[in-house]
């Protein structure tokens, strides 16, 4: 889902709920830091210490990875755990904790080679038995996980040495490769204990570039970096985010130099830090994310089961209005799951331009009508309203709600508006549909697999097709889409799962966004890049000189 202040992290190959629009969104076409000449300082000049402080609206809610699926709790997993394969700078997939592999000519087999001498945090060794029991803990019946999918395309999976992992496929599987991605979690430490009660969640020991410190609940998550870490120890010291449940508070902990590190929203990039404060002090970037925006329906409510009534809501929201008032230019209109100009993207379905007379009349023909002349439309003597759940700290998507409410206002709908703290929107309301609509957003995956979000098998308790969408056809094309390596035959798949999105709205696909990061300009060594910022953030560092914290261990 879509969140607006967290880092999604690159190596991440899942779709994760977005809490507050992060730095570690992938992205292309990145501008330049304002006031930046470009001139990369010698690398003499890095050294290591200092902390990067972040401002995250929400807090995480489970640091083993399998069994979250919002930003905030993935980001802070990827600085602690790796994958076996990860995507590099130019969204090429690349070794982590395999450094290499060989593929069978069917694509059916692929054999990891990993690395050797890497060490848990408690300085166990990591091998290949880690690997096969992540494997199967992730596909066990009793994990609570949205990502078992990918990994019960597996025939079978075997140890041939301590550093050697085969797995093979009983059919081509197109995100073989990089399911591969997700974490990697330490056999030792939860063998034969309940991945629901281990202490791992709040206490988590992996192999990745920082390690565990401190978690206060609704206050700070503290990790400090591994001198130990395999590809080096990160120069920067420590990395603390700090939850701070309000971006006007948030944005003036920054001002304060409280924290160095925030997703800006529209307005406070285009206006509040165009002054010399910020110049001197930030670097900001601006490219458009891998994410998009929603209005979600609830599809097991009676009020949203007819088509016709997605369609009219659709036709009475003005997206322009939203990207140019509410954005304030600063991302695009968008009609399905993928990012524009990218090879997945459909440019050609139903599209649904605003059009309030279209949105009467399909509403019409669906039975809601104004029967009493009160302005307000009714079937069977009850009114057309609703309500909208966002959540709590987003100001972008509360205002998106208040002009979603005064568009369908117009055409005689009732909708109210409800703004929840992170933690239960997620846990009380969406994974256990409570909620009528719901403005969220997705993060946007390098694959184009849209199994977890999209199949009609996925709707279950803590899923992530919590709005109950089912297409048989969508199924099918689904299972196709990821079971063949032609990726023109993917390409036909996928565009015609985006017709049907289109015409069936599930959602009402409202915009991708910038992302708007900005960073302290003591911090050095960041290299925007096709898949965004944060690709080398071990190697981020702070001149000696201009260090500002010291990170106790």
């Amino acid at each position: 889902m879509n969140h607006k202040s967290v880092m999604i992290p690159v190596n991440r190959i899942v779709p994760i709920l977005i809490i507050i629009g992060l730095c570690f969104l992938c992205a292309c076409g990145i501008d330049k830091p304002e006031g930046d000449s470009g001139a990369k300082e010698s690398p003499a000049g890095a050294a290591y210490g200092d902390i990067i402080v972040e401002g995250s609206i929400g807090d995480a809610s489970n640091l083993i990875s399998i069994l979250s699926s919002d930003s905030t709790s993935h980001s802070i997993a990827s600085l602690i755990f790796n994958g076996l394969v990860k995507y590099d700078r130019d969204m090429k997939v690349v070794g982590d904790l395999a450094e290499a592999w060989d593929i069978s000519e069917d694509g059916l087999e692929i054999i990891f080679h990993l690395r050797k001498g890497v060490r848990w945090h408690d300085g166990q060794p990591f091998t290949a038995e880690d690997v096969l029991f992540t494997y199967r803990l992730t596909i066990d019946p009793k994990t609570p996980t949205a990502y078992a999918g990918d990994f019960l395309r597996v025939e079978d999976a075997r140890v041939i040495d301590p550093y050697t992992f085969r797995v093979t496929y009983k059919e081509p599987f197109a995100p073989a490769l990089t399911s591969w991605g997700a974490s990697v979690l330490p056999r030792h430490l939860l063998e034969g204990k309940d991945i629901t009660k281990t202490p791992l969640s709040r206490h988590p020991i992996g192999t990745g570039p920082y390690m565990f410190k401190e978690w206060k609940t609704g206050q700070k998550i503290v990790l400090v970096s591994n001198p130990d870490y395999f590809e080096g120890r990160p120069y920067i010291g420590g990395y603390i985010m700090r939850i701070i449940p309000d971006m006007a508070t948030m944005f003036l902990e920054l001002r304060a130099k409280g924290i160095d590190r925030m997703g800006l929203t529209p307005l406070q990039y285009t206006r509040q830090t165009e002054n010399n404060l910020f110049r001197k002090n930030f670097n900001k970037y601006r490219y458009l994310s891998f994410s998009y925006t929603y209005l979600g329906y609830n599809l097991e409510s009676p009020l949203f089961q007819d088509r016709r009534v997605r369609q009219a809501i659709s036709y009475a929201i003005n997206k322009k209005e939203i990207v140019e008032g509410v954005l304030l230019g600063l991302g695009e209109e968008t009609s399905g799951p993928f990012k524009p100009g990218t090879w997945p993207y459909n440019p050609d379905v139903k599209e649904y331009p605003y059009d309030p007379q279209r949105a009467k009349e399909l509403l019409t023909q669906a039975g809601w009508q104004d029967s009493d002349g009160d302005g307000l439309l009714d079937r069977g003597g009850r009114p057309f309203a609703f309500e909208i759940i966002t959540n709590q700290g987003n100001e972008v998507r509360a205002k998106c709600a208040e002009i979603i409410q005064r568009r369908l206002a117009d055409i005689g709908i009732t909708v109210k508006i409800r703004v929840i703290e992170w933690a239960a929107f997620i846990n009380e309301f969406i994974n256990k549909k409570r909620f009528d609509a719901t403005i969220l957003g997705w993060t946007i995956t390098l694959d184009p697999d849209l199994y977890d979000v999209w199949h009609s098998s996925k709707t279950g308790p803590g899923e992530l097709n919590f709005i109950s969408f089912k297409n048989e056809e969508v199924d099918d094309l689904l299972e196709k889409g990821r079971g063949t390596f032609d990726q023109k035959e993917r390409k036909r798949c996928y565009d015609r799962i985006q017709e049907i999105l289109a015409e069936q709205q599930p959602y009402t696909f409202l915009y991708v966004p910038d992302a708007l990061p900005i960073i302290s300009s003591r911090v050095r060594g960041v290299e925007p890049a096709p898949i965004g910022i944060g690709h080398n953030f071990i190697r981020w560092y702070v001149p000696k000189s201009e260090q500002r914290y010291v990170m106790t261990r």
